[in-house]
């Protein structure tokens, strides 16, 4: 574009030159015509402009500028006003980031529009690795916030909806705590309830060495242990059924699910407030968080042979691999089965051809087998009980525990079960302190007469 219009500059001067030297009465001017570009104005610089001093460029700039700004008012350019409206809402933003209001003597922030940390934290919480890297955990509702501050457990930051929603807590924990109210719109959208009740606390992952335990005077000497267990529900009922039945500590080892994971809290219901639970232990750590003199039960789903076929044999077949053990029994003819050998020739894809696996006897889940310590080894539906706590049960003479069902029921749910079994635990313990006590009475009467 430049150097056409340089070439049509001369060719006018080129053009005046001839008429005025022929003396005609014609006067022709030279204009220089600029096109406006619609996105971008392009200036044409002709060679004598270049030459022109410094001062001259100068001036022509400003008035290039007012005529720009005179076209940008003509145009009622919109771009400036959103620029304008864009820097009224940051700097509203920021006036409402600093803001700070009070309720019962508790300062709290305000979410400000964008404000991502509900987001951040609920995404890192229901991840198990970043809840064991970072040590947070995600807790949601008022009784499950209540129960882990009056254990003791430590918050970080507390989102509420409402004034009426961060009081029904309890305030005077809640000091060292950042608060934020934000929408109740913005913790129904992170919500994994039905029905949100507008209140989400991140606390530090508690330690249950740690944590007061309240209802420890209702505990008996009986302990559960989990193996195997990767049901999310599964898990969650059966520490809200070790609550119930005023079990003395919950050890989970490890391939288990997550303790902390929302569903399993979910379905706890606030067991994890109620006794201690110590997450992913080696077999070599479950023994230490057991008492001395304790005694090791499995519970059994195999046993071993066919009613219809103990006519034609006289030996029962023992489970080959401790996959085949369960939680529940359909067969209850086997109570003093021992497991022999595994034959590796009938079982060569087994991975445990050839070992001899321990011997533990059967008995029925409601005859006499909690009489002092004792833990119940509950498995997993898939993978079922490990070698290690059929070991386990060995070396503390326990027993495999089985529940008789009618026939043509495959077996009984792992949570369902562990009910049972801990409330007949419970029950033969809590007999068996009542006929200590009374022994204990009757032989200080005799001292006394």
């Amino acid at each position: 574009m430049a150097i056409y219009m340089k070439h049509m500059s001369c060719l006018f001067r080129w053009e005046r030159a001839i008429f005025l030297s022929r003396g005609s009465g014609f006067n022709v001017e030279c204009k220089r015509y600029v096109r406006g570009l619609r996105r971008k104005p392009v200036r044409v610089i002709l060679p004598e402009y270049v030459k022109a001093p410094p001062a001259a460029i100068v001036k022509e700039k400003k008035d290039v500028k007012v005529q720009f700004r005179a076209a940008e008012l003509e145009r009622g350019d919109l771009t400036k006003t959103r620029t304008s409206s864009e820097i009224s809402s940051s700097t509203k933003s920021a006036n409402m980031v600093g803001k700070s209001d009070q309720i019962d003597g508790l300062r709290f922030e305000r979410a400000f529009p964008g404000d991502k940390r509900l987001a951040r934290l609920v995404s890192v919480a229901r991840s198990r690795t970043f809840r064991e890297q970072q040590g947070k955990v995600l807790l949601e509702g008022r009784r499950l916030i209540c129960d882990a501050l009056n254990a003791g457990a430590i918050p970080q930051t507390v989102f509420f909806s409402t004034a009426d929603r961060l009081r029904e807590l309890p305030v005077d924990q809640l000091r060292r705590a950042t608060l934020v109210k934000v929408k109740f719109e913005d913790i129904k959208l992170w919500s994994d309830l039905v029905a949100p009740q507008g209140v989400i606390a991140i606390f530090s992952r508690p330690d249950a060495s740690r944590l007061s335990f309240i209802d420890s005077t209702h505990s008996v000497p009986l302990s559960l242990i989990c193996d195997n267990i990767r049901d999310p529900g599964n898990l969650g009922t059966m520490l809200r059924c070790a609550a119930a039945a005023g079990c003395h500590s919950v050890l989970l080892t490890k391939g288990c699910v997550d303790v902390w994971e929302p569903k399993v809290l979910r379905a706890a219901m606030g067991a994890h407030f109620h006794l201690p639970i110590y997450p992913s232990l080696k077999w070599e750590e479950v023994e230490d968080h057991l008492p001395k003199d304790v005694t090791v039960h499995i519970a059994d789903s195999t046993s071993g042979s066919d009613p219809n076929r103990e006519s034609q044999m006289n030996t029962t077949r023992a489970p080959s691999k401790p996959g085949d053990y369960g939680w529940v029994s359909v067969k209850p003819g086997h109570q003093k089965a021992h497991f022999e050998e595994c034959d590796s020739e009938s079982d060569s894809d087994s991975e445990y051809a050839g070992l001899s696996l321990p011997r533990v006897d059967a008995k029925l889940y409601h005859e006499n087998w909690a009489q002092s310590p004792t833990a119940i080894v509950i498995g997993g539906e898939t993978q079922g009980l490990s070698m290690e706590a059929v070991q386990l049960a060995e070396k503390t003479t326990g027993h495999r525990l089985f529940i008789p069902i009618v026939p043509d029921v495959d077996s009984l749910n792992s949570a369902m079960a562990a009910s049972i079994l801990l409330f007949e635990g419970r029950k033969q313990l809590l007999k068996a302190m009542q006929t200590s006590r009374r022994k204990w009475s009757s032989k200080a009467e005799r001292q006394l007469s």
